[in-house]
């Protein structure tokens, strides 16, 4: 999972579509997620390790790390679909919803697997299911998501899910059955989806991005219509500020 993320964002890097001088925000973003991949592999390391104090304790950190990941995320979602700058492949609306509800969806999956922590298999699994969510990111800078649309969004879900059923095939192969806590995981992740879907094509959707976008840029822009290829280089993290 570390290295779909790292993969991806330094592609993004390394083919010229990122830049460091990107607003404060969008750093502040990127600090604080790229800081919840370095607790998740930390995490990782330290149980495996038998480092069970280091693991309880970055743990209450990891905890209280949740709530600015909630907050920088919904602010840069929030900021590209008022400035207009919504990835081209994206229906505008689309990545409005689906970015707050993935949030919200690893926030819930993360919340369980830490007040289950005392039930360590379902503890690792929920964890586990909350960290693939996040993965979208890294897929879609991976991904030729341009040669994808109208399913770009769609396709990083499917391969966000591959990381949950190998989890479904290992325990398979080692104990004869998949943990229930599998089945709670995915459900998390399919409804998310669905409730992206659901939410995108209805009035609600389309009066919740009416309230996002009013008095801004974004305004002009159909909810649900691809905008075209941008000319010349592609950029991210053209948030602006003010």
């Amino acid at each position: 999972m570390v290295l779909v993320i790292v993969a991806g964002f330094s592609l993004q890097l390394g083919m010229g579509r990122s830049s460091f001088s990107s607003p404060l925000l969008v750093h502040a973003h990127a600090v604080v997620f790229m800081g919840w991949v370095l607790i998740y592999l930390l995490q990782n390391t330290f149980i495996a390790t038998g480092k069970v104090a280091l693991h309880r304790t970055l743990g209450w950190i990891a905890a209280a790390w949740i709530f600015p990941m909630l907050v920088l995320g919904c602010m840069v979602t929030v900021a590209m679909v008022r400035q207009g700058h919504v990835p081209f492949f994206f229906r505008p609306l689309q990545f409005l919803v689906f970015d707050s509800l993935a949030l919200f969806a690893f926030a819930g999956l993360t919340v369980a697997a830490i007040v289950l922590r005392r039930s360590t298999q379902w503890h690792r699994r929920l964890h586990y299911c909350g960290m693939a969510i996040l993965l979208a990111p890294g897929f879609g800078r991976l991904l030729p998501m341009p040669l994808l649309q109208p399913w770009a969004w769609e396709a990083t879900f499917a391969a966000t899910m591959i990381f949950p059923l190998i989890g479904v095939v290992s325990d398979i192969r080692r104990n004869g059955r998949a943990h229930p806590a599998w089945g709670w995981g995915i459900a998390a992740m399919l409804g998310m989806a669905m409730a992206t879907e659901a939410i995108t094509y209805t009035p609600a959707g389309t009066a919740i991005y009416k309230g996002v976008v009013s008095g801004s840029a974004g305004a002009d822009v159909p909810p649900l219509e691809f905008a075209n290829p941008p000319v010349g280089p592609q950029r991210t993290g053209r948030v602006e500020t003010k």
